[in-house]
């Protein structure tokens, strides 16, 4: 059986790192510069959903993204 999927946040955080123009090296590294050590396998891991996001862990890739958190959140279908 496949692995549970373990948050919301990760599609759109690789969709704006993407949008960018960071790899995750680069990113990764930005959350470093932030208090974040976080290597890129496990952003891999994040951005695919495999791995969950503390809160500490969403405010940094908010502000290493210069975007309000809530932006990292899926819009709601209606």
């Amino acid at each position: 059986m496949g692995e549970k999927l373990q948050n919301i946040v990760g599609p759109q955080i690789r969709k704006l790192r993407y949008q960018q123009g960071f790899t995750q090296e680069m990113f990764a590294a930005r959350c470093s510069v932030r208090g974040l050590e976080m290597s890129r396998a496990t952003l891999s891991k994040v951005e695919a959903r495999l791995r969950c996001v503390t809160d500490q862990e969403l405010a940094v890739f908010a502000e290493a993204l210069g975007v309000d958190i809530k932006v990292l959140y899926p819009a709601r279908r209606k």
